[in-house]
């Protein structure tokens, strides 16, 4: 589910991160507290409506087409491709309000699996020098006009260039819902994504995004640091200025660029079986690569 970053942060308090660090950093405790949930981009118009009308994506993927409302009556029409945890958000240009909606934005979202780990994550948070964290909770409306509480997030700043990432932990209220189609905790406590997403992924071959790669400003990248090593991956700099975090079961890669060089590079995707072939689906200015094995590389254009 998209934030729409400039709106959400709106309803919030400000806050503010410090620079990031530049050497490889083991998180300030041992339990993972964060985990990869979902990412989006906005692509160019041509290949979000391919991807929009794409046959191949919908036998591929549990693939949906769907408008969310949100705080405020906020609404957004996204492209998913749900998985058994993780998911992808693709958005065209224009289809989010103000600067969410310029080509080459992007968003990450960074969740929890037990019910009150986002405390220890905003705690953790002011350790790395996060003073203010950025509280918001999320609603959503299944279309009666009866919101029901969603998640709460919080973010490291209000400010952004281009990419904002944000801590989320799934609400008891939404899981009771009828409305929302979960299934029934498996431990307890249990807020995680397995229990949030459905079982249609079965149906298809895509399982879940393994690896992403986002081309960000050096602020934004800045700001998401603090926020990975408080959710507990362990981060290391790259040469070229950019980092990789790992731990938790999806590796996040971020190329430092220019402002005018941002957006959603690559997706790598593991399957629900191995395929022998190799099959490439080129969709509008991006080009979709499977198999042969048991994994998928999705790799786009830059922004114009």
């Amino acid at each position: 589910m998209v934030m729409v970053l400039a709106v959400a942060l709106t309803w919030a308090v400000e806050g503010g991160a410090r620079t990031a660090q530049a050497d490889e950093s083991r998180p300030p405790a041992d339990r993972q507290l964060l985990f990869y949930n979902h990412s989006y981009g906005v692509l160019d118009r041509e290949t979000a409506d391919a991807i929009e009308h794409s046959a191949y994506l919908r036998d591929f993927a549990d693939f949906q087409v769907r408008t969310t409302t949100g705080a405020g009556g906020q609404t957004w029409t996204g492209r998913y491709l749900m998985g058994r945890e993780t998911y992808l958000e693709l958005f065209g240009v224009g289809d989010l309000p103000g600067q969410d909606g310029t080509v080459g934005s992007t968003g990450m979202g960074l969740s929890t699996e037990r019910a009150g780990d986002l405390a220890t994550v905003t705690e953790r948070l002011r350790d790395q020098g996060v003073a203010n964290p950025v509280e918001f909770r999320q609603t959503r409306d299944f279309g009666d006009g009866v919101p029901v509480p969603w998640f709460d997030a919080v973010f490291t700043t209000d400010q952004y260039d281009a990419f904002g990432a944000w801590a989320m932990e799934y609400l008891p209220e939404y899981f009771a819902d009828p409305r929302s189609n979960t299934e029934p905790a498996g431990y307890p406590g249990d807020v995680g994504r397995e229990r949030y997403l459905s079982d249609d992924y079965r149906d298809h071959l895509m399982r879940d995004v393994t690896s992403v790669r986002l081309a960000v400003s050096a602020r934004d990248l800045a700001n998401t640091v603090p926020l990975l090593r408080a959710g507990g991956f362990v981060t290391r700099a790259e040469a070229d200025g950019g980092i990789v975090a790992r731990r938790g079961g999806t590796t996040i890669r971020f190329d430092a660029v220019p402002r005018d060089q941002v957006g959603l590079r690559q997706v790598e995707l593991s399957l629900n079986r191995p395929v022998e072939y190799r099959h490439e689906e080129r969709i509008g200015r991006s080009t979709l690569v499977v198999g042969p094995g048991a994994r998928a590389v999705w790799t786009f254009g830059t922004a114009e």
